[in-house]
């Protein structure tokens, strides 16, 4: 026997003592896990719109002329009563001379009219003229003061043609839009600008019919500007038309700000975010599935024997990175969620991060 030899067994026994533990067997693989549970999905669809104000007037001449003068311009702030455009008014000032002119006249006669009637009743009381005489005198003198009041109103409503002819601001507010020029000429209430009353904005949205119900039933709606993507607005539905528009056959829906600031400004591009929360449902991460056959299935652990084995599932939405399962597994068991290619049925596998989600 070699002397060496009981050495050389000595030093190899020291060694094996330093060592760590083995590694395990090559047929049990490590995978990560997840405990199946109930989960409310949550899903959001959005929509892009303008930001404008709630209240907006389409401004037009009360009469028809050419533009003498336009005094605004787009975006200008203008105050209540404020001149923005006026129309050529000689027309009008002749029709009031004219009118005022011939109240002239039927003043005159209605004057004289009433001294014949004074006349004529004296002479009646005299029996020097029939009755049917002064019933004629007395007719012509009502008829003559009714003319003379006709053309009192005529006078004043060619005084408010006149006026007519300045466009002003019926409330304070800021013009959105200008659809005139100096020299044109324009017909009574021809749309040619737009004011926006100053205070409350919201965003026009249009809104397919499939999504209705979806936006009608949204607990949280929030509007950011596309000027500030990272600041959040909280809104409130407040409109939504009943009607189809006929061209994209959409409905258009208004959605307030609830805390606008100042920031926030007309004309500027918005999206909406319409979120809705689903009932809770059976749900496990996407990574866990895969198919077989064309079926979707899933690894399932034995936490006893810690060996796998596949089943067949049928899933439902997806949402984000979750699947919601139909039917197939029941809450409180055990999936592979990552790994699934590698494994085998049978297969034991070591959990090393397994987790509840």
């Amino acid at each position: 026997m070699n002397p060496l030899f009981p050495a050389w067994v000595a030093v190899l026994l020291l060694a094996g003592c330093g060592r760590d533990a083995p590694p395990p067997p090559p047929d049990v693989r490590p995978v990560r896990a997840e405990q199946v549970g109930m989960h409310a999905s949550n899903s959001s669809t959005r929509y892009a719109g303008e930001v404008r104000a709630r209240y907006e007037t389409a401004l037009a001449f009360r009469v028809g002329g050419r533009v003498s003068t336009r005094q605004v311009e787009v975006g200008g702030t203008v105050k209540a009563g404020q001149v923005l455009a006026t129309l050529d008014p000689q027309d009008y000032a002749l029709a009031v001379r004219a009118a005022r002119a011939q109240l002239a006249a039927a003043e005159a006669e209605a004057r004289l009219a009433q001294q014949d009637l004074q006349r004529f009743t004296e002479l009646r009381a005299q029996n020097f003229i029939a009755q049917a005489e002064l019933d004629r005198r007395r007719a012509t003198a009502e008829a003559a003061q009714a003319r003379a009041r006709q053309l009192r109103a005529e006078v004043a409503r060619q005084g408010n043609q006149q006026a007519y002819t300045r466009l002003t601001a019926p409330h304070a507010g800021v013009v959105t839009a200008i659809d005139f020029e100096a020299g044109q000429v324009v017909a009574a209430g021809q749309p040619l600008a737009r004011l926006a009353r100053t205070g409350e904005l919201e965003v026009r949205i249009d809104v397919p019919e499939n999504a209705l119900d979806g936006l009608r039933a949204a607990k949280d709606l929030t509007i950011r500007l596309w000027s500030l993507p990272d600041r959040p607005y909280a809104g409130t539905l407040r409109e939504l038309s009943p009607m189809a528009d006929a061209a994209s056959r959409t409905y258009s829906a208004r959605v307030t700000f609830t805390r606008p600031d100042a920031d926030v400004k007309l004309g500027m591009t918005a999206t909406v975010e319409a979120r809705q929360k689903s009932a809770s449902s059976l749900s496990v991460a996407q990574s866990a599935l895969f198919r077989v056959n064309g079926r979707p299935q899933v690894w399932v652990v034995d936490r006893q024997s810690k060996k796998v084995a596949a089943r067949s599932v049928q899933i439902g939405a997806l949402a984000g990175e979750r699947a919601t399962i139909v039917s197939g597994l029941a809450a409180g068991e055990w999936v592979v969620t990552a790994g699934v290619h590698k494994l085998a049925p049978g297969q034991t596998v070591r959990l090393t991060t397994a987790r509840q989600p």
